[in-house]
């Protein structure tokens, strides 16, 4: 269905676990991150691991490795397919970063799904060492957003998704996600869109928390089998909606009055 646009957050919504922690634990450099956190934020953070992680002999191909081997939430990747399949554009809002997701979603053999991907700009440099840098230039301006982290306020990559989508005829987002920074992005949300926070996470304690705010539809999934079942559901609603519609204007179309037969005078 054309019309249907549906925006997935990544860590924790697609795979089941945060991969910056992932590939810091298991690159085994957990320690040297944990003393850098409280120093600077969270993407500089990251930055300044892959460096450390460079300089200790750690290559590019083992970080795939790793990434690879990232637990997926069951029942997402066909839960994504099946999306696809009915004709959603599908969509990635994300504070990871895009090496990582490119390399997980075409290990997964569902990165053709996806129509766009929104992270932090991830490259590998002339050195061959992975550089993170932020979505947005914090050191420059900042975004002005005070509920997301300076380097990348999500709602205002759906405002800007949905300004584009206004020109496209696309008129319905679903949006998945778990953590703090999907609450924004969330309140940016029409009545006529749908939002599915991750139970017993961050975003979902928000979201309750504040409900009032929250035009979209709600529907909270706890696993991958609620997960699946609730999008599906969702869209297949919406496209039996919007087929009922077409089909009242179909039997209400107004016929032209130069099609009508002409009258035909009556003998007195």
């Amino acid at each position: 269905m054309a019309g249907i646009v549906v925006v997935f957050d990544f860590d924790k919504t697609i795979i089941d676990l945060d991969s910056d922690n992932w590939v810091v634990d298991e690159l085994g450099a957990t320690d040297l991150f944990n003393q850098l956190l409280p120093t600077m934020p969270w993407n500089s953070v990251m930055d300044k691991m892959m460096k450390e992680l460079h300089a200790q002999g750690k290559t590019i191909a083992d970080i795939e490795e790793v990434l690879k081997r990232a637990p997926i939430i069951p029942r997402v990747v066909p839960a994504i397919k099946e999306a696809h399949a009915l004709g959603c554009d599908l969509r990635v809002v994300s504070d990871a970063n895009i090496f990582y997701i490119e390399t997980i979603l075409k290990h997964l053999g569902i990165m053709d799904c996806f129509s766009e991907i929104n992270s932090n700009p991830g490259y590998i440099d002339e050195e061959g060492k992975l550089r993170i840098q932020p979505y947005h230039d914090f050191h420059t301006s900042s975004h002005g957003c005070s509920l997301c982290p300076p380097n990348m306020c999500k709602g205002l990559i759906i405002e800007r998704i949905q300004a584009s989508l206004a020109t496209e005829g696309k008129k319905r987002m679903i949006y998945l996600g778990d953590g703090a920074g999907d609450f924004c992005p969330s309140l940016k949300l029409k009545k006529e869109d749908f939002v599915m926070p991750r139970k017993d996470f961050p975003v979902w304690k928000l979201i309750n928390e504040n409900r009032e705010l929250v035009k979209a539809e709600i529907h909270g999934w706890k696993d991958g089998e609620e997960y699946e079942h609730i999008l599906l559901q969702i869209i297949k609603t919406i496209t039996m909606e919007e087929n009922q519609l077409l089909s009242v204007d179909c039997k209400f179309q107004t016929i032209p009055i130069e099609a009508l037969p002409k009258a035909v005078p009556v003998p007195y």
